[in-house]
């Protein structure tokens, strides 16, 4: 259905329009005051080389990363894509320099499908130039990336991401990292399919990996299991307990 309902029937008001649902529209404050402090109205801000803006996903951070990783690239391009040193050791200056700031921040995203094809996409490209080849060679993403001996960004930041919920795990109850990752907002949820939570996404690396949550209360028994996934993705993490 198109246009407005209301040419339809010109009685019908939305629940919206009802007050039904409640909406907060800042678009017209110019200042919030909070506990006696103004704040500016913004919609999008850089937090701790995060960003975060108003629509509560990560497109503008996984941009945001992506650009710094590309800037961090151009960079070093000289030793890149130099025929002079090894291509292992071009594979440790790129995890450490730039792929490190391209995954920055990435323990707490609850990335989608499109968000992980960004990543690759990049690095792919950036694989391939310090490679030396392009396209028309027809060789695949996973030889390039082993001839550097990386390993696939994703990956990455999967473990990167199963090793920040094991630390919140063990955090005590009443911490409040620990509490916002269980919150529930309550109240009537509106039309459409939900945002991804980073709960969600973490449940799904566990069933990908095939490794126990309950792990999670053992530091060392949580290692040793993503440590597993690591060497042998998709099938079940080892489970190792201290006696």
């Amino acid at each position: 259905m198109k246009g407005n309902l209301s040419v339809a029937a010109p009685t019908f008001r939305c629940r919206r329009c009802k007050g039904n649902v409640p909406q907060a529209n800042v678009a017209d404050e110019e200042d919030l005051t909070v506990d006696g402090e103004t704040y500016g109205l913004v919609e999008s801000f850089c937090y701790l080389g995060d960003m975060l803006d108003t629509s509560g996903g990560v497109d503008a951070a996984v941009r945001a990363r992506v650009r710094c990783g590309w800037k961090k690239f151009h960079e070093l391009v000289p030793f890149l894509t130099s025929r002079a040193p090894t291509p292992k050791m071009k594979g440790l200056v790129y995890s450490a320099c730039v792929r490190s700031s391209m995954i920055y921040g990435a323990e707490t995203w609850a990335l989608r499908i499109d968000h992980e094809r960004k990543l690759e996409t990049a690095e792919n490209r950036m694989v391939r130039r310090m490679n030396g080849v392009s396209l028309k060679d027809r060789k695949s993403s996973k030889e390039l990336r082993d001839n550097l001996h990386i390993e696939k960004i994703t990956e990455v930041v999967r473990r990167a991401r199963l090793r920040w919920f094991g630390h919140v795990e063990r955090m005590k109850e009443e911490n409040w990292v620990k509490r916002t990752t269980r919150m529930e907002v309550e109240g009537r949820r509106p039309a459409g399919r939900p945002k991804k939570t980073w709960r969600e996404t973490v449940n799904a690396d566990i069933k990908q990996l095939g490794i126990d949550p309950k792990d999670t209360i053992d530091r060392e028994a949580w290692k040793d299991a993503i440590s597993a996934a690591r060497s042998n993705p998709g099938a079940p993490g080892k489970r190792t307990r201290k006696r």
